[in-house]
């Protein structure tokens, strides 16, 4: 396991199918279904411990997990050749404001690089507008709607080049 330690908590590689990543995950689907008012809100082939090599879990000091992310490489078919995907990046409501998204979404950019990722992509949808300005905020783009996405109508799509300034 790869450990980064940034105070006050802790950023983790973790199986995807850890206890807590999966209850990271299970919170995020409630709460997305609730905003959406379903459970068919997303296109594609839902990730799993086989496309989603790289999973994060970011603990508070008591050791709860308080937010996640991962990556799933994409065919270069999609985007072309060295285009990873972000996955179920979520943080939990009470960590919220913290600065742990940002913790694990550079976790996630230094974990792309080491797999020779050239760009990653994401998809978030409307009904996440406080996602959108994340993002946004973050150095990340909109871009068109790829692979499964392609029409649509509750996702937005974002992408960087890896290339773009310094990811700390």
């Amino acid at each position: 396991m790869t450990e980064r330690i940034t105070m006050p908590w802790t950023i983790t590689t973790t199986p995807f199918d850890d206890l807590d990543a999966d209850r990271l995950r299970r919170a995020q689907r409630a709460e997305l279904d609730a905003r959406y008012g379903s459970d068919d809100h997303e296109p594609g082939v839902m990730p799993s411990a086989a496309d989603v090599p790289v999973f994060l879990v970011a603990r508070d000091e008591e050791g709860s997990a308080i937010a996640c992310g991962g990556l799933r490489p994409l065919p270069d078919t999609v985007l072309g050749p060295g285009a990873i995907e972000i996955k179920r990046m979520y943080t939990a409501p009470g960590a919220r404001g913290t600065g742990v998204a940002t913790a694990v979404l550079r976790a996630l950019e230094e974990e792309a690089r080491r797999l020779g990722a050239a760009r990653l992509v994401l998809e978030t949808g409307t009904a996440q507008p406080d996602a959108v300005r994340f993002y946004q905020r973050e150095g990340y783009s909109p871009i068109p709607l790829f692979g499964s996405y392609v029409g649509s109508e509750y996702s937005v799509c974002f992408g960087r080049d890896l290339g773009d300034g310094p990811v700390a």
